[in-house]
């Protein structure tokens, strides 16, 4: 008999979504194939798969131990998510000189299912960083007698689901800051920032509404920025690393001396980008929005909001920091709704004159609870409310409106 060859030997997941993308979640079934081609007749003394998921930390520092004495420190961790083996085909002896126990696959196509349960504890999201990973893959390994082992392996993405309808998530970040400029004896006037965004949790492919007021009573020319920052932190041996990265950026208008600029919802469009983690303890992916004003010969004036990057987006009614006419403007839109209501009907139009004649008799148990509390509620449980108006009776004394900001410092 004329021994065949593998022509294939690979990996196929059954994915649940539509873009064929293998991405699961803890909890979730990874099922797939192992997919073997071969010419020919093949003896098999088994067939097996390994599916591992694994975060990993390494780097190395150059360290001196006198004047020519150099050496190079490692620093490695590791955590273990996942670990699953699996017989698909014969069984997992060791030696090879028994010619029983084999299976023969012919010529052709060969499928073998598989299917593993991940943990219901919680999973570090799939993640490429400079100093570290999270990695899950599923390696299958094809043994046959006299034979080196063939192996072949395929990743899988597990993404560890953040919802950011949470009242954490949904809480506004804002922040106030302000710098005095110096120049040996000389000060010039402060410069000063305030910024706000409606939430903490974002999803990638959103917008952060930024607002801001930026304030220069300087003798120099700034200019106002934002900036989101992914700060990845890696952990080994009590050591920490920390890269931080550039994501998306925005630029203001240059403000002269004297001037004041106010942002009213400026976008800042979040890419496609890594969820956060955060539940991991060797691998944190953390990110923030920076609102800062980049002062020529000088340290920048910095306010650092947070932010978490989730998985599950805003809800449609989810946002309880946005304010309260954008929400009624959205669902009377949503609802065919005018976005002023109607006055209510009037007292008339509901109760009958024969209505108020009999309810204005007395119940027979009136004797059970004579007393002061029943004349309370004899006296206003039928009398009509007070007539409908958009006019304030009784309108608060005190400022109209408050004063915006002066485009000049108010020393100037």
């Amino acid at each position: 008999m004329v021994l065949g060859k593998v022509k294939n030997f690979f990996v196929s997941y059954e994915c649940l979504n539509d873009s064929n993308v293998p991405v699961f979640a803890s909890g979730d079934s990874v099922s797939g194939r192992v997919i073997v081609e071969v010419t020919g007749e093949i003896r098999v003394k088994s067939l097996n798969i390994h599916a591992k998921g694994l975060a990993k930390v390494r780097w190395t520092e150059s360290r001196n131990a006198g004047s020519n004495t150099a050496y190079t420190q490692n620093f490695t961790e590791e955590v273990e998510y996942l670990n699953h083996r699996d017989v698909l085909i014969g069984h997992d002896r060791d030696y090879d000189s028994c010619d029983e126990g084999f299976t023969v696959l012919h010529s052709g196509r060969h499928e073998f299912p598989f299917s593993l349960e991940l943990p219901q504890t919680p999973l570090a999201t799939s993640f490429e960083g400079k100093h570290g990973s999270v990695r899950y893959w599923v390696k299958a390994e094809l043994h046959r007698p006299w034979l080196l082992p063939m192996k072949t392996k395929k990743e899988f993405t597990v993404f560890e689901h953040i919802d950011i309808n949470t009242p954490l998530l949904l809480s506004p970040q804002a922040g106030t800051k302000d710098k005095t400029l110096c120049c040996w004896f000389c000060t010039s006037g402060p410069v000063s920032l305030s910024a706000k965004i409606e939430r903490k949790g974002y999803t990638p492919g959103e917008s952060i509404q930024i607002f801001a007021e930026i304030e220069n009573c300087s003798s120099r020319v700034v200019v106002p920025k934002a900036a989101i920052y992914q700060t990845q932190t890696f952990f080994a041996k009590g050591k920490v690393k920390e890269i931080k990265q550039l994501v998306a950026n925005l630029r203001g208008d240059p403000l002269s001396p004297g001037k004041s600029e106010t942002w009213d919802g400026k976008m800042l469009k979040i890419p496609p980008i890594s969820p956060s983690i955060l539940d991991c303890s060797i691998i944190h992916v953390e990110y923030s929005l920076m609102v800062y004003v980049d002062i020529p010969r000088a340290v920048n004036l910095t306010l650092n909001l947070p932010l978490v990057i989730g998985t599950i987006p805003l809800h449609s009614f989810g946002s309880r920091t946005s304010s309260v006419s954008s929400q009624c403007s959205m669902a009377m839109s949503w609802l065919g709704l005018p976005e002023r209501p109607e006055a209510p009907p009037s007292y008339s139009e509901i109760v009958t004159n024969e209505e108020q004649q009999n309810n204005l008799e007395l119940p027979a148990v009136r004797d059970e609870i004579e007393g002061p509390l029943y004349a309370y509620i004899h006296e206003f449980r039928f009398q009509p409310p007070p007539l409908y108006s958009e006019v304030d009776p009784h309108p608060e004394q005190g400022c109209g409106s408050m004063d915006r900001r002066p485009d000049t410092c108010p020393s100037r």
